[in-house]
């Protein structure tokens, strides 16, 4: 559909915090209290009540994947509601223009006594699919859920993974003219999730409007032409997913480490030097500027620290002492850094901070910035070991081997 898109203009959405009234017993009192006081408008917050969104715009276009990202309670999934008329907004207007595909909890409309085969077709009905279309669609969603052999098993029986599977090779072929996705980019084990999130990239790069809420801030990099990074509601920066991937990281990590103001070294900037892309098993090289104090005793050593960002964890650390170099006793410095990416294709963070030598921890936090690792040569696990091979030995051409 050439004119899908997705709207949302100047929305606002407000919940009630605390318990709900489920009695006689407890609502003449809340009545009451109503009666004596002035009634709030729609538009206004009463006591117990919280903006879970606030004044958010944005458009989607055909040909655009927009992230959505934020901590927990940003107002990210409570946005996709909106878009889904799961519910509606107190304030402003949403809509999408088209047939909308949503994978958002995708084995949830599973009847568990009905069949694989039953539910392929009541789950396709309620995302808008006709008969005919799920009938013609029905070999590719069992061959891609790799169910096969318990398609006409009650999915009651069925594992959690298996239900998950299923549930979204229905959502994934139903050829929408606009994609919501909530979250599940992690459905089943890890050679399924590689499937999934090929058959995801390969609607996102359809010509389709996307929106897509996800924690895994890599896929988001990987599949998004550009994003919003949420809190409390309120959209807090515009921009490319990288862009809005370091402004969260910056802000999550700023907690991790503190006494910036004790410290006799400050870490000013960090910036990238090769350029992109840059792909899985490359040399990066990086250029850090910062200051020392020599009125101030304590340490003069850097560290740095390697995160990934679809895990959350450290892949790797090292002081800089470690590498032989020892900052300046006092003054601005810059320093060379070189790493060479031995990992999966993703998203990743450098993250700097003061090292203390002597308490072995980080003791004030310096700049961090995010780098998207492309594929290099294609591989599987966590470490890109570059293997060389070398055949030595081989039969001659046309000749034959004794059985």
């Amino acid at each position: 559909m050439p004119n899908a898109r997705i709207e949302f203009h100047h929305v606002w959405k407000k919940f009630q915090r605390g318990e709900l009234h489920d009695s006689l017993r407890d609502l003449i009192p809340a009545m009451a209290k109503r009666l004596v006081g002035r009634a709030p408008k729609r538009d206004e917050l009463s006591q117990g009540e919280f903006w879970a969104v606030r004044d958010v715009s944005f458009v989607v276009e055909p040909g655009e994947a927009l992230g959505i990202i934020g901590p927990n309670g940003a107002g990210k999934s409570t946005i996709l509601k909106l878009l889904t008329q799961i519910l509606t907004p107190t304030r402003g207007r949403c809509m999408i223009t088209g047939r909308a595909g949503a994978l958002i909890e995708v084995a949830a409309g599973f009847h568990p006594d009905l069949t694989g085969r039953e539910n392929v077709f009541l789950q396709g009905a309620i995302m808008g699919m006709k008969r005919a279309e799920i009938a013609r669609r029905f070999d590719e969603i069992v061959a891609f859920a790799e169910i096969d052999q318990f398609i006409d098993t009650p999915v009651k029986r069925y594992s959690n993974g298996m239900n998950a599977r299923l549930g979204f090779a229905i959502a994934a072929h139903i050829d929408p003219d606009v994609l919501v996705i909530d979250e599940v980019l992690a459905v089943g084990d890890m050679r399924f999730q590689q499937k999934a999130f090929d058959r995801i990239k390969a609607m996102c790069t359809s010509g389709i409007p996307v929106a897509i809420v996800s924690h895994q801030l890599d896929r988001i990099a990987a599949l998004c032409t550009h994003a919003i990074l949420l809190d409390r509601g309120s959209v807090v920066r515009r921009g490319t997913p990288t862009e809005c991937i370091e402004t969260y990281l910056n802000n999550e990590w700023s907690t991790e480490v503190s006494g910036a103001e004790r410290s006799p070294t400050r870490l000013q900037t960090i910036a990238v030097l090769s350029p992109a892309p840059l792909a899985s098993g490359e040399h990066v090289r990086f250029r850090i500027t910062g200051t020392t104090i020599g009125s101030l005793p304590g340490p003069r050593s850097c560290s740095i620290r390697v995160r990934s960002l679809a895990t959350g964890k450290v892949l790797f650390a090292v002081a800089s002492e470690q590498c032989g170099v020892i900052l300046p006793q006092d003054g601005p410095f810059e320093m060379m850094l070189e790493l060479q990416f031995n990992v999966p294709p993703g998203v990743y963070g450098v993250e700097t901070a003061v090292w203390d030598r002597a308490t072995q921890r980080d003791i004030a936090r310096g700049p961090s910035v995010t780098l998207q690792i492309a594929e290099g040569m294609r591989f599987y696990g966590s470490v890109q070991m570059h293997p060389q091979m070398q055949l030595v030995s081989a039969p001659l051409a046309g000749a034959r081997t004794a059985s």
